[in-house]
């Protein structure tokens, strides 16, 4: 275990008392007079991470030439200082904005084989106004990066990129959309929101993205909510992957496939109920695209159910969720491979399985997720999460063309020959170490299916992993 994660667990052990607060007063309040607020923010963080038989050692197989070590541990570490202002200009109007930047960096290789690299990139710089009308309508509009989810996070949450050349893969620190022009009008508890977005994508890669849409937003005074959202991708250079006619041969790849696909979604989250469905709740989103140049038709979508034990110590809360987004149908000539989008893969919001999620793109895959969480004080959290994964179409994209290889016969394939790709189980700890300073730690393992069994030619072995990380947010 390196040294990192022995000293992070025994950070992990202090008591709150043992980091004191400092009095009762906020140091980052930097100005307030005169209708004008200045507030500084600055959030620092480091991540130790092991993992073993990374993606189940697939390379050996697909890359065999490739070098890549299926086994290796590394440091990542990010900061991100900012400044942000509010002027009241009378009445319900205010004029405000933030300005912030993200340095990261990794040392050692990570689980992509990118490492001792790093990169200071703007994060947020937007210029913002919002207030009211005599006739109850609210306003809020801005221009400028800096983040935006809309919905759960299933297509329009993650609006940059972070690993690779820019360092920190697994914290992700970079979530504004690199340009973004929002505009929303409020009437109750009703919100429009439209928008244009342009993601901070990777220089390496950039697909010069750029999406536009509207989304309409329902929330409830009890807690609940209800909405609908249409995206259209009105720039792209990112290609699409097509399965081979018949599953036998290499995918089409198309650049450019992606400019003027069009998303529309619905999502939903329940109001705390009364009576017999005391202390469940639920949540869905379903999402359908198209895209009529390149003859595409997708969907996706999730959803959930969960209780919380209220009379039992530790409140435990169990949720189960089930997931599923279409993929490529090889004995047709449409296009059904589902595009994600921006969405957010943590895993506790859309990722597909734990280490699973870094392999599969949300396309073309299921997944049967369950998730219990106990609280034995109001400090710590445990969580542990399983998934059982499995492809919805065989000899398909799972991702981007990966697997693509010969089979025994001398055929070129893509995809996989069996459905079931992964069971992952993932125990998550976290502790509340004081106000500002927060730990999470976490051990996982990702038991292969037969599709993997399959590709490799034998039973593959599991993919292991653990992290432990501590993040200071003032």
């Amino acid at each position: 275990m390196p040294r990192t994660l022995i000293f992070l667990l025994l950070v992990s052990g202090l008591p709150v008392s043992a980091m004191a607060e400092a009095p009762n007063r906020d140091p980052m309040l930097f100005y307030d007079a005169n209708g004008l607020t200045v507030r500084g923010h600055f959030q620092l963080g480091l991540n130790a991470v092991s993992e073993d038989n990374l993606f189940w050692d697939l390379a050996a197989t697909t890359a065999p030439g490739s070098g890549f070590d299926p086994d290796t541990e590394w440091l990542e570490g990010y900061m991100k200082p900012g400044l942000s202002f509010e002027y009241q200009l009378g009445g319900d109007t205010t004029l405000y904005g933030k300005l912030s930047a993200v340095a990261s960096y990794t040392w050692g290789t990570d689980a992509f084989a990118t490492g001792d690299n790093g990169e200071t990139t703007l994060e947020e710089a937007y210029l913002a106004i919002r207030g009211a009308w005599d006739n109850g309508l609210s306003y809020d509009f801005s221009f400028g990066p800096r983040e935006l989810t809309l919905g759960t996070g299933m297509l329009i949450a993650n609006g940059a990129t972070s690993g690779f050349e820019r360092g920190a893969l697994k914290f992700g620190p970079r979530k504004a959309w690199e340009v973004a022009a929002i505009g929303k009008l409020s009437f109750g508890s009703v919100t429009g929101t439209a928008f244009y977005l342009d993601p901070n994508e990777l220089p390496s890669t950039d697909g010069q993205n750029a999406l536009a849409g509207v989304d309409l937003r329902y929330d409830a005074p009890e807690g609940g909510y209800v909405g609908a959202t249409y995206v259209k991708v009105i720039n792209s250079n990112s290609p699409y992957p097509q399965a081979a006619l018949g599953g036998i041969g290499a995918p089409t790849v198309t650049p450019g496939a992606r400019q003027d696909t069009e998303t529309f979604g619905i999502y939903a989250k329940s109001n705390p109920f009364s009576g017999a469905l005391e202390n469940w709740a639920f949540t869905s989103e379903f999402a359908y695209q198209w895209n009529d140049r390149i003859n595409l038709e997708a969907w996706g979508g999730r959803v959930t159910a969960g209780y919380t034990f209220a009379a039992l110590p530790w409140r435990p809360n169990l949720t189960l969720g089930y997931q599923s987004f279409s993929g490529d149908d090889p004995n047709t000539t449409k296009l059904e491979r589902f595009d994600p989008l921006y969405y957010q893969g943590s895993p506790s919001a859309w990722a597909t399985g734990s280490k699973s999620a870094s392999t599969f793109i949300n396309s073309n895959v299921n997944a049967l997720t369950l998730a219990l969480r106990v609280q034995p004080t109001r400090q710590d959290t445990w969580t542990l999460r399983y998934a059982h994964i499995r492809a919805n179409e065989l000899n398909s994209p799972v991702q981007f063309g990966q697997a693509t290889r010969v089979d025994v016969n001398g055929n070129v394939v893509s995809g996989v020959t069996d459905k079931h790709l992964a069971d992952d189980l993932f125990l998550e700890y976290s502790r509340i170490i004081n106000r500002n300073t927060f730990l999470t730690a976490g051990l996982s393992v990702s038991f292969p299916g037969k599709a993997i069994d399959n590709v490799i030619g034998r039973s593959a072995d599991p993919w292991t992993g653990g992290f432990v990380n501590v993040v200071f947010n003032f």
